[in-house]
């Protein structure tokens, strides 16, 4: 009697909410553990970054500032890792794009090290993405700073209906951080949709009050974290929907004053 084999595809194993085979699930796995391991390798920051001086919570701020560890399970996964990495990559090719197109843009020194900047004695720092030299007529005058996000179509969609004030704060703090100390009166903002490979550009320019009240909440963070002091949480309870995403809002709420 003959045997059949059963050549239809089985699942039953999930990754990331998916269903997937079980050689999936083990080669992402093994994926994930050594970036993972990789990471642990990578020094902490020692330093409060412009790329997180919008976040609207000071008291994460200092937590990050301070290396306080996230709560446990809190921290960045390997799927997280990945989609930093991708980033990289997605931003390789608006450089490669937008050099073709005509821009002069640099994005290292003549050293080969990064454009960024330094103060506070080297406690609040900020690198970037690039400066634009020269380029073709698009409205401003060069240089422009230049910041590159690869977003999923979602958040890309918002950010081109809403524009860059609205849509992302974050964003939009970082560069205005970028322009007050490197003295560049503009930036030139890109968003790659990581689904569509659509980009967008917006043109921002320094806006010096905002950029003041930013290095001020920086100033304060940096002062409560050398009196060994946290600044004010964000809420009056855990339920709060920042709190809920906060990776420290355990160790917020139930171990600090």
């Amino acid at each position: 009697m003959a045997v059949l084999v059963d050549l239809n595809h089985k699942s039953g194993f999930t990754y990331g909410g998916t269903s997937i085979s079980q050689a999936a699930l083990h080669v992402n796995t093994l994926i994930d553990a050594a970036i993972t391991a990789e990471r642990r390798k990578v020094p902490p920051r020692d330093y409060l970054g412009a790329s997180r001086i919008g976040e609207p919570c000071s008291r994460r701020l200092a937590f990050e500032y301070t290396g306080i560890p996230p709560d446990a399970g809190k921290d960045f996964d390997g799927h997280a890792l990945r989609i930093f990495e991708a980033g990289h990559v997605f931003e390789a090719l608006s450089i490669r794009w937008l050099r073709a197109a005509g821009f002069d843009l640099r994005t290292e020194r003549r050293d080969g090290g990064q454009f960024g900047f330094s103060t506070a004695a080297g406690k609040f720092r900020g690198h970037i993405d690039g400066v634009i030299v020269a380029g073709p007529d698009i409205g401003i005058t060069w240089p422009a700073l230049w910041e590159h996000k690869a977003i999923n179509a979602k958040s890309w969609n918002d950010l081109v209906k809403r524009g860059l004030t609205l849509s992302k704060p974050l964003y939009y703090a970082q560069v205005q951080i970028y322009m007050a100390y490197l003295e560049v009166p503009v930036t030139l903002f890109t968003a790659l949709n990581k689904d569509s490979q659509e980009l967008f550009h917006e043109i921002a320019p320094f806006d010096a009050a905002h950029a003041q009240a930013l290095s001020d909440k920086a100033v304060a963070i940096l002062r409560a974290a050398e009196s060994h002091q946290l600044p004010p949480r964000i809420a009056s309870a855990p339920d709060f929907y920042l709190c809920q995403f906060c990776p420290f809002s355990k160790c917020c709420w139930e171990t600090t004053p």
